[in-house]
């Protein structure tokens, strides 16, 4: 397989975490328009567009001798389409002044053959990394704290991926932003909580964490300052509700009820930070206040209904662990 040169006219950006995969899409299409300041972007769509479409785009027009071309969802790409990317690749090869093509593969079966019939014709593949495990998150996170020549806390790190690790986008626009905001090197776990209030599930995390240290005044206040600021009573009840099923995970484990492998949670962060927090809980506990909290959503989803009350009344019985009142 070719090798990734700036020479060349066709790549093939494939599967991986679909953040990285548009991010590595824009860096190609932005290095290409660099390199050509006069080249018009054109964007198709595999799955509408037909060979036809494809060869006007790369064609000189009034506007522009050549031009960056973005194909868009490969893998719905016909066998016509596919040949004339592929024919277009073997025509252009030396050619410094043809248009580029970027090619976008969400990677699996579907649409391999014609993805390695363009590679065959001398394509060049970029392959984006995959992020789903916690390690990988945090290895992410650190990475982008070392391009921006910054450095972060493990348990930051840990913290940031533990709340944010299923949304890279965001995930990515708060380690930038955390670098602008404060010089501290490296960025500490209460740099990372102080930034983090203003999202609606980290709000929903600091009310539960308050909650369970039996801070129930601290936290009723926190969830109904979220409130007030336009928090949607259902993001501060999902995040509640997330933190005791993970308490629940955590208390199965430590009784022998599951291993630590079939409990799901992939941060050993907050895998730890759930068990430190199970002292003085109780199966029947939990459980009440998961019930309260489904009973929180259905008020918050009922014409009518109270969600703040029944937010108050959950955080509660979370601040008594599930005791009924003295």
């Amino acid at each position: 397989m070719p090798k990734a040169s700036s020479q060349a006219r066709v790549s093939i950006v494939v599967g991986g975490d679909g953040y990285l995969n548009d991010q590595k899409v824009r860096e190609l299409s932005h290095r290409a328009l660099r390199e050509r300041p006069d080249a018009t972007i054109t964007e198709l769509d595999a799955a509408e567009a037909d060979r036809y479409a494809f060869e006007e785009a790369v064609s000189p027009s009034l506007l522009s001798d050549s031009s960056v071309v973005v194909v868009r969802n490969l893998q719905n790409a016909d066998e016509r389409l596919g040949e004339a990317i592929a024919e277009y690749c073997r025509q252009t090869i030396g050619d410094p002044t043809a248009s580029v093509v970027i090619c976008q593969h969400e990677g699996g079966v579907k649409g391999k053959r014609i993805r390695e019939q363009i590679a065959k014709a001398g394509a060049v593949e970029q392959k984006v990394p995959e992020l789903k495990t916690a390690d990988a998150k945090v290895n992410f996170v650190v990475q982008r704290f070392e391009r921006l020549h910054r450095r972060i806390d493990p348990m930051a790190a840990q913290q940031l991926t533990a709340v944010l690790g299923e949304r890279t986008g965001e995930l990515a626009a708060m380690c930038d932003q955390l670098c602008f905001d404060f010089d501290d090197d490296p960025i500490g776990i209460d740099r990372v909580n102080q930034y983090l209030t203003a999202d609606p599930q980290v709000t929903g995390f600091a009310v539960a964490d308050r909650a369970m240290e039996g801070r129930t005044a601290d936290a009723i206040v926190a969830m109904r300052s979220a409130i007030e600021q336009g928090t949607d009573p259902i993001a501060l009840i999902g995040a509640l509700a997330s933190k005791l099923r993970t308490l629940a995970k955590a208390s199965a484990v430590r009784s022998g009820a599951i291993a630590r492998s079939e409990a799901n949670i992939k941060s050993d962060y907050v895998f730890k930070l759930a068990t430190r927090q199970l002292s003085g809980w109780s199966s029947p506990g939990l459980a009440r206040c998961i019930q309260t909290l489904a009973w929180a959503d259905e008020q918050s989803k009922t014409n009518g209904g109270d969600p703040v009350y029944a937010l108050e009344q959950a955080i509660i019985l979370i601040g008594r662990k599930g005791r009924d009142a003295q």
